[in-house]
């Protein structure tokens, strides 16, 4: 279902969060699930993936990520501020447990606009109990939205390792 180069990734997330026994949390928005997708589909997995959250709406980024409207009205569902609330809400969801979460927002495509093309997407990792926050902003062009969404997931999944690796 996935790439080689996804289900390595999703292979080394999970072998990280289980050697340090953290969960796995995501927040998605424009992949539309596909990282728990691809997290899920290595066996073993549930002894490290707790839970994911599909926030495609405004409304559903208030209401189960706690993300406040006036940061959306503000910023755009799609920045680094709401990425960021997005990844600590997700947190906040598994409580004092060791965790990391995966936010990711964006315009998948087709369309966007001039401050914010397709292709356009934030993405954060949230730590605990480090609470460390690590985010990047990445701009895939119109390469269409299958292509945007499976970049998203591999980036994603890359930062993830990358602040695994760079924490205490």
């Amino acid at each position: 279902m996935f790439s080689d180069e996804i289900h390595a990734d999703a292979e080394t997330l999970l072998a990280l969060c289980r050697l340090r026994g953290l969960h796995i949390v995501s927040a998605e928005s424009c992949t539309g699930g596909l990282i728990a997708g691809a997290l899920t589909e290595i066996p073993g997995s549930s002894l490290v993936v707790d839970r994911g959250f599909v926030v495609y709406s405004n409304q559903a980024k208030q209401q189960e990520l706690a993300v406040p409207a006036d940061l959306i009205n503000q910023h755009g569902a799609v920045s680094e501020q709401v990425a960021r609330t997005m990844a600590s809400g997700a947190l906040e969801h598994l409580g004092a447990a060791p965790a990391i979460s995966i936010a990711v927002t964006g315009v998948a495509g087709p369309g966007g606009t001039k401050e914010k093309p397709e292709g356009l997407v934030h993405m954060a990792i949230a730590h605990s109990p480090s609470r460390q926050t690590l985010h990047e902003c990445h701009e895939f062009g119109a390469i269409g939205r299958s292509s945007v969404r499976r970049a998203t997931v591999l980036a994603a999944l890359r930062l993830a390792i990358k602040c695994l690796e760079n924490a205490p």
